[in-house]
């Protein structure tokens, strides 16, 4: 019954659910963390690339794969902060940047979405051909916790090596979620990635003209548009309701079989109710939920440098190895 009793007690501002999601995500200092880019090169003539971070102070055997959200990438703060965390006790890390997140727009008319776990099975595939680990954890934020739900629970055979996970702010039912975002407390957030995932499509319009317009670009005013016109089509799906369906981790969430923890924050306004699924929880011994009163999306912050979700995932994923 691994429901877990949250410790996280933030300072008295970062209760509040804006100000938390927004202060992490814009405001936050970080510190550096060097990086080496590596550029995988995928067989059906694509390109992802991965930022390496080495570990402080000895050469390691282990390797935290982190997943970015919707609209980010691998230097974005969130990904920086746990980086720099894992770093510092003995980890190296492999940031990912899913498909046209490196500040590239990459090769195909498909880029990514919160479903695509073959292009996260290509990676560790990548990680463990250079024979260094033995052992190998996952973190996902946002859509790509999701994105991480999905590829523990769709049954194919997961490498040994593989030991734990962790996932944090995770959208499990997505077309739920979506909803969510569209509420009037959450519209500047919508707003913003609405203007952010436009402005990539109108860049991709420009290599693909064939496939999409700037017409039918311009005419997108939420994130269901979106989904609709590109994501869904430019990924084998149907519609925008088909995407959402087959992509939710919330139906793979039974099957997971390593140990993995999920921390979705009560106050979290981007997220449905049912992306915290206790009762999934309470009857698979591999999924771990947390639900910490306070965090807000992706937030999480202290009165010190580490977050409670990069000390919590260093905990959890370290009573594995």
């Amino acid at each position: 019954m691994p429901i877990l009793e949250s410790t996280y007690t933030p300072p008295y501002l970062f209760r509040n659910y804006h100000i938390s999601t927004i202060y992490a995500a814009k405001l936050r200092s970080v510190k550096a963390v060097p990086q080496t880019r590596e550029r995988l090169k995928l067989e059906d003539g694509d390109f992802i690339d991965i930022d390496w971070s080495s570990a402080n102070s000895c050469k390691s055997n282990k390797v935290l794969v982190i997943l970015h959200g919707l609209d980010g990438n691998a230097q974005r703060p969130y990904v920086l902060g746990l980086a720099h965390h894992f770093n510092h006790h003995g980890w190296d890390v492999a940031a990912i940047n899913f498909r046209g997140c490196s500040g590239e727009i990459n090769r195909l008319y498909k880029s990514y979405n919160a479903g695509a776990s073959d292009d996260l099975n290509k990676v560790i595939t990548n990680i463990l051909s250079k024979k260094k680990y033995d052992s190998i954890a996952i973190n996902g934020f946002s859509l790509g916790g999701n994105l991480l739900l999905k590829y523990l629970g769709e049954g194919n055979d997961l490498p040994k090596e593989l030991k734990a996970a962790v996932a944090i702010s995770a959208p499990c039912d997505l077309y739920a979620s979506l909803k969510k975002l569209d509420e009037s407390r959450n519209w500047l957030y919508s707003k913003r990635f609405v203007m952010q995932l436009k402005k990539q499509l109108f860049l991709r319009e420009k290599h693909f003209p064939k496939e999409i317009t700037k017409e039918q670009i311009s005419k997108c005013t939420n994130l269901y548009a979106i989904d609709e016109l590109y994501t869904s089509q430019a990924h084998g799906y149907a519609n925008a309701l088909e995407y959402y369906e087959k992509s939710s981790a919330l139906r793979f969430l039974p099957n997971i079989k390593t140990p993995t923890l999920l921390i979705n924050a009560k106050n979290d306004g981007f997220l449905s109710e049912n992306s915290s699924p206790i009762a999934i929880a309470k009857n698979n011994s591999n999924f771990y939920l947390e639900t910490p009163d306070y965090g807000g999306h992706v937030g999480f912050l202290q009165k010190k440098e580490a977050t409670y979700t990069e000390e919590r995932a260093l905990k959890f994923i370290s009573s594995y190895i």
